[in-house]
């Protein structure tokens, strides 16, 4: 198991994030985590990603427990968050060398060089990453997360920003690292793309899991009805 969580809490102030969550992923998996604004998905996934501590419950990445060997555990992840974690005045390829020396990559150019390919920046890969566009800044993030072959492999909203073209790219990636031996945990507000990338769904309702169920078994509308016919139930209640 790449990850192990038992009756994990977060708060902020008087605001509840997270609510006892259990939640545990395996090695080759692609894992969406879906639900509306303030769900608590972010916050999980930065737990996740060692970026934020929980308050409570047990988390254990590669079988070790996570915080206090979180910097082992970031040497084996790759993590994109809500803005691009590159360096604005570098070109594409300088960006993705910094990162490829950081990780000690043997066969750095190669390694970059392949990434570029990858993820369609090749063509551009002098220029500096503050002329890209949203979408294309967003591929060479994808591709300085994946550089080094992470076993864990955190996106938040990964697909901000892409057109179509992007967004194959990025399924295409997703599954590719699962195959290799990964688990993927990603979110989305796209459910029709979550559904198609992922082999895994799990549904967070007010910071609780609502749903934890196999891809296949789901359908749009009843998704769209356990995210967003629940939350009212229970803002309701």
């Amino acid at each position: 198991m790449v990850v192990q969580m038992e009756l994990i809490s977060k708060r902020y102030g008087r605001q509840a994030a997270l609510r006892s969550v259990d939640f545990s992923g395996d090695a080759g998996t692609v894992v969406a985590l879906l639900g509306a604004n303030g769900a608590g998905k972010t916050t999980l996934l930065r737990i996740i990603a060692t970026l934020t501590q929980q308050d409570r419950g047990r988390y254990h990445a590669f079988g070790v427990e996570a915080w206090p060997r979180r910097r082992s555990i970031r040497a084996r992840l790759g993590y994109v968050g809500h803005r691009p974690f590159v360096y604005p005045e570098l070109t594409c390829a300088e960006n993705l060398h910094f990162f490829a020396r950081l990780f000690e990559l043997d066969d750095a150019v190669l390694v970059v060089d392949r990434a570029l390919q990858h993820a369609g920046l090749a063509d551009r890969a002098e220029r500096p990453a503050i002329s890209l566009s949203r979408g294309l800044l967003q591929r060479l993030d994808l591709a300085r997360a994946t550089l080094h072959n992470p076993g864990l492999l955190v996106l938040d909203e990964p697909d901000t920003g892409l057109d179509v073209a992007g967004r194959d790219l990025l399924r295409q990636l997703m599954r590719e690292r699962a195959e290799t031996g990964a688990l993927v945990i990603f979110t989305s507000h796209a459910l029709d793309f979550a559904i198609e990338a992922s082999n895994r769904i799990v549904t967070l309702v007010n910071g609780e899991v609502a749903a934890d169920e196999p891809s296949a078994a789901v359908t749009l509308s009843g998704l769209e009805a356990t995210i967003h016919g629940l939350r009212e139930a229970v803002s309701v209640a």
